[in-house]
């Protein structure tokens, strides 16, 4: 099978990591796979992996019907059986070109919280829960199927990779307890938890030797800076320190005492045999053990609390008690790297993707007779989205990542599996 990957973007980021570690999952599984997307860090990592990349043309706009022809000329001139866009940008690219003017099976994966209302029902459809899963349902969807992120057990593992050039390198204290959270720095979903987690630290650090290392870059990298610099004064020495976006951040999975993260970032911090807190929205910090696990499992790695004002209390309570108890995180660390081991490998999701790939394949001459109706309200439910956007712009409210800002886990009661 000849298989076109197409991630959203190139930059470091969770949905885009997972894209590549899958694509060589199912190279490695006896198939032809390529990379097509804008060029960026992470090729330097596509190409290391010896996958081939394809560069797409730079859009005005997206969709964009330049890089669907592009797209398309790729799929006819290297026979390409499945195209898989990751996310709705290049979901709706691959649909709307090689799809519908070549027949080509198009698969999407969406790692984000939620599914964009207008991508194609009768496109199957990858998500990372089980709750996101059921809302798709819910609304009609059939092919659908669930795929929690993977992690690279091997190389995220404990003693995967040295620390000494980290620690030196940003010049963390050996004797404090050292935090940290491998992000990136955007707005919606992240920058809450990553503010509050510096306030907590800088409020710690007169009563717990501390630290708190954030890994990652984004548009919100000045006001995260800001308010660092504001608690290392507060905490008299440097209480946070920001390394900015890393092309391996293992190293800093690796030098961690705890990890704070959500989705891709909080699985990988537990291949790492790392104890967890994971981050979400309104306040949301919770200890990852057997008696929180089973939520985590249905909604993701991610939650919805009670009010942000409530957020520094609730990780600063659960850090004061983690980090002085070695025992106990030993504990939760080993805890943690079980349930990868046994729930989120890499060989497993890589299995399972294939297993799309071949239903995709064995539907496409169903699907290529009854494309119309549902291509038409994904066309339709697209300009109404575009018509909002350019509405919310003009009134300053344009999000920038719009269907995390709306994320499933916070519309959606939570149920037990």
């Amino acid at each position: 099978m000849k298989v076109v990957v197409y991630p959203h973007r190139l930059e470091i980021g969770g949905s885009q990591i997972n894209a590549v570690e899958l694509a060589t999952a199912v190279r490695d599984l006896g198939h032809d796979v390529l990379v097509f997307g804008q060029p960026g860090p992470l090729v330097e990592r596509i190409e290391g992996l010896g996958l081939e990349f394809v560069a797409a043309p730079r859009p005005r706009g997206r969709p964009s019907p330049k890089v669907m022809r592009a797209l398309g000329r790729l799929v006819e001139r290297r026979a390409v059986d499945v195209v898989h866009g990751y996310e709705w940008t290049t979901a709706l690219e691959a649909y709307w070109g090689p799809r519908a003017c070549r027949g080509v099976p198009a698969v999407a994966t969406v790692m984000s919280m939620a599914v964009a209302p207008f991508l194609p029902l009768d496109m199957p459809l990858v998500v990372g829960t089980e709750q996101i899963a059921d809302h798709e349902r819910s609304a009609g969807r059939r092919a659908i199927t669930v795929i929690e992120p993977p992690v690279d057990i091997h190389s995220n593992a404990p003693n995967a990779v040295r620390t000494d050039d980290f620690r030196r390198r940003y010049g963390l204290d050996p004797r404090a307890f050292t935090v940290v959270c491998v992000t990136r720095l955007a707005a919606q979903l992240k920058l809450e938890g990553v503010l509050a987690a510096i306030d907590t630290i800088g409020e710690l650090a007169p009563v717990l030797p501390a630290q708190l290392v954030i890994v990652g870059d984004g548009p919100s990298r000045a006001l995260v800076t800001e308010r660092a610099e504001r608690a290392n004064a507060r905490a008299g020495r440097r209480a946070v320190i920001l390394t900015g976006e890393l092309r391996d951040p293992r190293p800093g999975y690796a030098a961690a005492d705890v990890c704070l993260g959500m989705g891709g970032s909080a699985l990988r911090a537990m291949s790492f045999g790392r104890p967890l807190v994971v981050q979400g929205e309104q306040g949301f910090w919770e200890l990852l053990g057997p008696d929180t696990v089973e939520r985590f499992l249905r909604t993701g790695w991610y939650g919805v609390g009670d009010g942000p004002e409530h957020g520094p209390a609730k990780l600063a309570a659960i850090l004061q008690d983690l980090l002085p108890d070695t025992e106990r995180r030993v504990h939760l660390g080993a805890y943690a790297r079980r349930l990868v081991e046994e729930r989120f490998s890499l060989e497993a999701a890589g299995v399972r993707q294939l297993e799309v790939y071949e239903q995709a394949l064995a539907d496409a001459p169903i699907r290529c007779r009854q494309w119309l109706a549902p291509g038409s309200a994904s066309a339709s439910g697209l300009a109404a989205h575009r018509i909002k956007s350019r509405f919310d712009q003009v009134l300053g409210r344009l999000s920038a990542d719009d269907f995390n800002s709306t994320p499933v886990a916070g519309i959606a009661p939570s149920k037990a599996p």
